[in-house]
């Protein structure tokens, strides 16, 4: 049965989307069989593997508002063992389609039963926010990863975050767990990038993971041009370092 991964933070620019795309291509590279569900209405989890949200017709949006099979809405990658289920321009107004659908919080949890069981796992890239649609992907979810980046207002809103989090754990997913905190875009010569990371380390303690991804210009050209980091520029200090992450992710497992 796959485990559900929800990447999440209520801070938008935290490299959040780029920490799901480039997992997702690691553990499928590794021959997990993964699918990856965008989430998010800006939808750079589908522009950054390749698709152009402006002209698919599946979505996300197909399933959680109009009701249809999840399997209908999934798309094959550049990448082996790597599915996509994209996002298109519908999903900017889901927010407020999803109030009025019965079990609401429930939705997507409902949508995945049918494919759960296809995948090793599946991550899903959850919106910069902590409204309905975040709601249901923790709902859904098995466990949560959470990328703060190494910067003054990392923090910010993140005890928010974690209140958050122990609500849906407490009222709608009792099972849901904090998997680890990614810190990201480090950058080793400044002195606040090194202060934050001291700072996050002593306040999540054994949730973090060990490997940090670094500040890195390749890993910011690679969604340009559609491809995850390992088909761009396998060999650069960003491709290291989340091919590592991955492992890391994958050894607790």
């Amino acid at each position: 049965m796959g485990k559900i991964v929800s990447f999440t933070n209520k801070k938008g620019g935290v490299g959040k989307t780029t920490t799901v795309i480039n997992m997702a291509a690691y553990c499928a590279d590794f021959g997990k069989k993964v699918l990856l569900i965008d989430l998010d209405s800006q939808g750079n989890a589908t522009t950054g593997l390749g698709f152009s949200k402006s002209a698919l017709k599946k979505s996300v949006y197909s399933v959680l508002i109009e009701g249809e099979k999840a399997s209908q809405n999934i798309l094959p990658t550049q990448v082996p063992l790597l599915d996509i289920m994209p996002a298109n321009v519908d999903l900017t107004g889901a927010e407020v389609d999803i109030v009025y659908k019965r079990s609401r919080e429930q939705i997507l949890k409902n949508a995945l039963a049918e494919i759960k069981d296809k995948y090793d796992y599946i991550f899903i890239d959850c919106p910069p926010s902590l409204g309905l649609l975040t709601v249901n992907a923790w709902v859904a979810s098995d466990s949560v990863i959470i990328p703060l980046q190494s910067e003054y207002y990392a923090m910010e809103g993140v005890s928010q975050l974690m209140n958050t989090i122990s609500l849906v754990k407490q009222h709608l997913n009792p099972k849901l767990l904090i998997e680890g905190v990614v810190i990201t875009m480090y950058d080793g010569r400044a002195v606040v990038s090194r202060q934050i990371a001291a700072e996050i380390k002593k306040f999540f303690k054994n949730r973090l993971f060990e490997i940090i991804i670094p500040r890195n210009v390749r890993l910011s050209e690679a969604p340009s041009h559609g491809k995850p980091i390992l088909l761009y520029d396998p060999k650069c200090v960003g491709a290291r370092a989340y091919k590592a992450l991955t492992e890391e992710f994958l050894s607790r497992q």
